[in-house]
This record gives C-alpha cells, sequence and structure tokens, in this order.
C-alpha cells in the first residue's frame, strides 16, 4: 500500500467511527474512498466497505502506513495493546485518540514517544450530527493538527478546542456523561406522566417534544436558562410547584453532583 494515499484511516470501525466517517463525506473534507478503516471483525469491515464504501482491512499496521490522520476508535481497555502494535510504523502522522481516559502524554509514549497526537472528547449525539466535541493537543502536535481535527469533528455537531489537558476531565463529565443525565431526566418524566393518567405513548411523545423545544429554546433564543425558566413559572402557578418539588428533593445537587462524580472518575481513569 503506498504511503499516504488516504487522508483519514481508523482503527475500529464501531459507531462512533461510522458516524464520523458519515460525517466527513457528507461535508466533503474527504471522499469515501479516501477513507481506511480497520477492524478485527470480517463482518463489520464488510458493512463498512458496503455501507460507507470505505476501503476496509483487518491490518492496522496499513492504516498507520496509509493515512494522513489516524483515529483511535477502540475501547480504553484495549488502547495499550493497540499503541504497541501500531508504533513501528508511526512516522508523521497525525493521531487523534477518541478513547476516555487516556491522555495524551500517555498515548505519546504509546505510539514511541514523538508522535503527533490530538486527544478528543466527543459525545454519542454526533450519531445524528449533533454532537458536542472538545479537543486538546499534545506536546508534538501542531496548532494545524488542531485547526484540522477542529474541522473533522464539525462535520458531526459542534467542536472547539482547550489548552489545558486537564479541562478534559470536566468536559467529560459534562457534555460526555450528559446525555445519559438527559436521558434519565427523560425516562422520568415519561414515567410521571402515565403515573397522572396519560397513556405510555402519549407521555413519551409529550416528553420527547418538551425536551427537543426546550433545547431549541435554550440554543436559539439567546436568554440565559435562568431566564427562560423565569418566564415560564409564573407565581402561585403550575411550574412553580413542580420546581419547588424538584428542588425539594435535591434536583439541581443531584445534577451537579453527576457531573462532578463523571469528573473524577475520569481523573482516575487518566492515572491508569
Amino acid at each position: 500500500m503506498a504511503a499516504k494515499r488516504f487522508q483519514v484511516g481508523f482503527i475500529g470501525g464501531g459507531n462512533m467511527a461510522t458516524a464520523l466517517i458519515k460525517g466527513f463525506v457528507a461535508a466533503g473534507v474527504c471522499r469515501a474512498g479516501e477513507i481506511i478503516a480497520a477492524d478485527v471483525d470480517a463482518a463489520k469491515r464488510r458493512a463498512l466497505t458496503r455501507r460507507l464504501g470505505v476501503v476496509a482491512s483487518g491490518d492496522n499496521g496499513a492504516v498507520v502506513r496509509g493515512a494522513r490522520v489516524v483515529v483511535l476508535a477502540v475501547k480504553p481497555q484495549i488502547m495499550a495493546a493497540v499503541l504497541a502494535q501500531l508504533r513501528p510504523a508511526v512516522a508523521r502522522q497525525c493521531f487523534v485518540s477518541i478513547a476516555a481516559g487516556w491522555p495524551t502524554a500517555r498515548l505519546e509514549q504509546g505510539l514511541g514517544g514523538a508522535a503527533r497526537v490530538v486527544r478528543v472528547m466527543p459525545n454519542t449525539p454526533a450519531l445524528l450530527g449533533k454532537g458536542m466535541a472538545v479537543a486538546v493537543r499534545g506536546r508534538h502536535a501542531t496548532a494545524a493538527d488542531e485547526t484540522r481535527v477542529l474541522r473533522l469533528m464539525r462535520t458531526v455537531g459542534r467542536a472547539r478546542a482547550v489548552g489545558d489537558e486537564r479541562l478534559l476531565d470536566a468536559v467529560t463529565g459534562l457534555s460526555g456523561s450528559g446525555p445519559a443525565y438527559v436521558y434519565l431526566f427523560a425516562e422520568a418524566l415519561i414515567a410521571g406522566g402515565i403515573a397522572v393518567g396519560l397513556a405510555p405513548e402519549v407521555a413519551r411523545e409529550l416528553a420527547l417534544q418538551t425536551l427537543t423545544g426546550a433545547a431549541a429554546m435554550l440554543q436559539e433564543s439567546g436568554d440565559s436558562p435562568a431566564d427562560l425558566r423565569a418566564q415560564v413559572t409564573s407565581p402561585g402557578g403550575t411550574t412553580l410547584a413542580g420546581l419547588t418539588e424538584l428542588e425539594r428533593r435535591g434536583f439541581g445537587a443531584a445534577v451537579h453532583a453527576a457531573v462532578v462524580a463523571a469528573t473524577r472518575r475520569a481523573q482516575e481513569l487518566g492515572r491508569g
């Protein structure tokens, strides 16, 4: 395989890799034929080629040798073994890791010490093109590497960079884990609707559209969350009754604690 035949290569062909590939191609940042993906699962490789038109391989080294940008899209538990396998092929590629708990220093060390690494924390709404990603570059990555990675990640949502890698633990606790907090809230809304007499399908429709509409108001109105809350909270009204019960049961404190707990767990994972 000729060196640098591909613009982007993926180590791992799971859901996030698939979402990124779709985003890259749809946005025109590269063609499907300029992407190569490696996965140990032959069925997954066939699906990647059939559904997305990318080149698929069972050889991780071929991806590293052939691509300008290599996205490490494997689970954190197997990252050490994967890095050891890739190390002999490392040259001047830019490596992008989307694995939680692996700081750039550990990634660089695993790749031989001098690799150009950009670490990214995405979240699962990227699967629908509505993700949030935060990037930080390692010691050897350049500003151009960071710019390129942000351009790629913006094909599946929003993306921004931070200068201090320690902040990525907080990003993990908020936006990385945050969708699960929202899903839990949605479950509770639906259950509450059912408890007061709504049919399950009606409760689900009302809850999901309410969340969608509220998110759009937050994104598009320009008002703060506190201002929007005040606008729908009349003295002595139904909304105030509901909010009072949420606060009595510690809703705000619980969400705050969830972000802190997830951040601390990310810090623990980063220490290995």
